[in-house]
This record gives C-alpha cells, sequence and structure tokens, in this order.
C-alpha cells in the first residue's frame, strides 16, 4: 500500500474501533453490536479496490482482534475482514467512481450478512459456540439492520476521504470513454478539453486569416508588377513608332 493510504486508513480504523468499543458496544442493544469497522473497511475498498481492501480489513481485523477486551481467538475477525474487504474491493470500477448508491447498498447488505456467517463458522472451527446460544438468525437481522442505518453516513465520508489520497486518472487510458477521457470523469476534465479546443480553433482561424492576407498581399503585388511592367512595354512600343 502506498504511504498516503496508509496514513489515512490507521487513523480511520483506530477511530472506529475507540468508537466501537467504548460507545456501541455498551448501548445494550438487542443481537448483534453495530459493526463501525466493517463499514470503514467497506468504504476504503470500495475506492483502493480488492488488494488495498484485503490489506485494510486484515490489519483493522487483526486489531480488533487485540483490542480488550478480546473474547475469541487471535485472528478470528482478522481472517473475516481480509475476506470482505478483498470481495468488496472487486466491485471497484475502473474509473474509481461508482455511478449511483446502488452498489455501495448491495456491498453493505452483502458484507453485514457474509461477515456474521464466517464469523460463526470460523467460531464453531475453533471451539466457539456462542452464537448458537444468542440464534444466528437474530444475528443476522440486527447486525443488517444495524449496518444499513450507519451505512449512509459512514460509507461515504469515508470514500470522500479515501478518493482525496488517490491521484487522478490519466485522460486517454483506455476506459472506452468517448475522446479518450476517462470514464464518469468527463465534467471534471471538460473544461481542459473546451479551452484547448477553443485555442485551436482560435490558431487555426488566426492562420487562415493570415494566409488570406497573405495571398491578397501577393495578389496586389504581382498586380501592381504586371501593370508596371504592361506600361514599360507600351512605353518602349511607343518609342519605336516614334
Amino acid at each position: 500500500m502506498r504511504l498516503n493510504r496508509i496514513l489515512l486508513s490507521a487513523p480511520l480504523v483506530v477511530v472506529a474501533l475507540v468508537i466501537q468499543v467504548t460507545i456501541l458496544a455498551r448501548l445494550q442493544l438487542p443481537g448483534a453490536v453495530p459493526d463501525l469497522m466493517l463499514l470503514v473497511v467497506l468504504g476504503l475498498a470500495l475506492v483502493y479496490g480488492h488488494v488495498g481492501g484485503s490489506l485494510v480489513g486484515f490489519f483493522a481485523g487483526l486489531l480488533a482482534d487485540l483490542a480488550p477486551p478480546s473474547d475469541h481467538a487471535i485472528g478470528r475477525y482478522a481472517l473475516v475482514l481480509c475476506i470482505i474487504g478483498y470481495v468488496a474491493g472487486l466491485t471497484r470500477p475502473d474509473n474509481g467512481q461508482h455511478r449511483s448508491a446502488t452498489l455501495p447498498l448491495v456491498v453493505v447488505i452483502g458484507a453485514a450478512i457474509g461477515s456474521t456467517l464466517m464469523y460463526a463458522a470460523v467460531g464453531s472451527l475453533v471451539g466457539d459456540t456462542a452464537a448458537r446460544h444468542v440464534g444466528i438468525l437474530g444475528l443476522l437481522l440486527s447486525a443488517t439492520l444495524y449496518d444499513l442505518l450507519l451505512a449512509p453516513f459512514i460509507v461515504p465520508l469515508v470514500m470522500a476521504l479515501a478518493r482525496r489520497t488517490e491521484p487522478e486518472p490519466l485522460v486517454g487510458d483506455g476506459s472506452g470513454s468517448p475522446n479518450g477521457t476517462a470514464g464518469g470523469r468527463d465534467s471534471g476534465y471538460g473544461w481542459l478539453t473546451t479551452g484547448t479546443g477553443l485555442k485551436a480553433s482560435r490558431g487555426a482561424m488566426k492562420s487562415i486569416k493570415s494566409v488570406r492576407t497573405g495571398a491578397r498581399i501577393g495578389s496586389q503585388r504581382g498586380g501592381l508588377l504586371g501593370k508596371s511592367a504592361r506600361d514599360k512595354v507600351g512605353r518602349i512600343k511607343g518609342v519605336k513608332r516614334l
């Protein structure tokens, strides 16, 4: 990962973990605890892609595994968030921007369900049967509901911050958009193409005008030279007649 991504991801993950442990976990809500860490990982993965999303998810989950009160095996949540970040990053478009909020909303729903199921599955493999006593169906419904309620406030904000650390896509990156511009970025580069087009057209008009002016001057000079030559010929003929 690039340094600018690390400098943004690390504070966001730490702040999300502190809020989740100190505030959300103490609300005593029925069912699951609102997973703020999951939403931050999703927001970063939707901008950084599958590689960046998997790395952010792994280190965020590992930090959550080590943070007190840790009541599960270390690496359990790191594995879950690593897979979630990788899959969410696969939905990132080539130009880095989603055209609508439908796909991120579907990603949040799938991540809430998938993370709960994977967390329970990994727990059953290591001998943790707490999910059976609570009820997996209640955990799925409550986790999905809480994440959907928090997603409109968390995911767009994280994505906006993450885009500030990303370089602008190059013009003519072969994305198949007209005029060789990056897809979804035409409005951002329109003023550049318009300005260059106006300058080029003005330069062409000036060159045409200069060519026309030169042609007129040349024709005028040619007319004057022809007239003077005819006058000389007339004078010579007149002298011969005399």
